[in-house]
């Protein structure tokens, strides 16, 4: 089945994202295919998209998908745009401005779905007559960045988000963790995972979280905080932020952010009002 006549058909859960299977037809309506939405380690996916290797990207939210070509990456897969078509596709998913900002996405290639993350930004080298400047990087579960060779929080995040274990990653988190993931979330502009994590003492969350899209950078530093008790339902985690804030200009500060649970086994929540209330004037 040629890979350029595929049609995704995006089926999501209740909570708006993917179920664990999706469903690939030819565009003649013939032969449907199931495919099983995988999280393959990278060693694995290194063997499935080797160097030179073409394959197709989707996008969890857009459901717009383009064709790529690896061209190197040792760590996780260095790609870029097949044709000018492609990268025309790939821009309009970063809405006309390419972003280090990740997104999820999933990867079909010999008949498979692989969970992964990408970032939209052109940077290093490219060879492909594609109109787009460099190449971008995809990451998969257990990839690593090249320089530092450690893992990308922000990347680890969005291949939960594409492989439909968003949940069961933030459910298991520390109060500390959980501060630093929501701060990935806002990083990340994703708001439809802040949500997941967000309390405020607004009446509309949905529509205080929209606060979230003044914000165009956001880098922070979780502070010493007193060590929290395992049984403890309520947490305080102090965290240096500086944030570069749309029609406010740069701001830096310490936001202590409230964090609250119903037991000791329930997942934490994050009060995101002080932090909110820095995006206005």
């Amino acid at each position: 089945m040629k890979q350029n006549v595929f049609i995704i058909l995006l089926l999501f859960l209740f909570t708006g994202f993917w179920s664990t299977s999706t469903y690939a037809t030819t565009n003649n309506n013939e032969n449907l295919v199931d495919f099983q939405i995988e999280m393959l380690d990278w060693k694995k996916v290194n063997k499935i998209i080797p160097r030179y290797s073409k394959f197709t990207v989707i996008d969890v939210e857009t459901r717009k998908s383009f064709r790529v070509q690896r061209r190197a990456g040792r760590f996780h897969a260095d790609v870029q745009p097949l044709t000018k078509k492609d990268t025309k596709i790939m821009k309009e998913i970063y809405n006309g401005q390419w972003s280090w900002r990740r997104r999820a996405i999933l990867i079909q290639s010999q008949n498979k779905l692989i969970a992964a993350s990408m970032h939209g930004m052109p940077h290093g080298a490219g060879a492909l007559d594609n109109g787009f400047r460099g190449h971008f990087c995809i990451h998969f579960k257990g990839s690593v960045t090249h320089r530092s060779e450690r893992s990308d929080l922000s990347h680890q995040v969005m291949i939960h988000k594409a492989g439909g274990t968003i949940d069961e990653f933030v459910r298991d988190l520390t109060a500390d963790q959980l501060t630093t993931t929501f701060l990935v979330f806002i990083k990340n502009g994703d708001l439809g995972l802040a949500k997941k994590v967000a309390l405020t003492n607004h009446k509309k969350i949905k529509k205080e979280l929209q606060k979230i899209k003044a914000i165009d950078a956001i880098n922070w530093k979780l502070l010493n905080s007193e060590e929290l008790d395992p049984y403890a339902l309520e947490a305080s985690i102090p965290v240096e932020v500086s944030m570069m804030v749309k029609k406010v200009g740069p701001v830096k500060t310490t936001v202590t952010f409230q964090l609250i649970r119903t037991s000791p086994i329930s997942p934490w929540k994050i009060n995101v009002d002080p932090l909110l209330s820095l995006t206005k004037k």
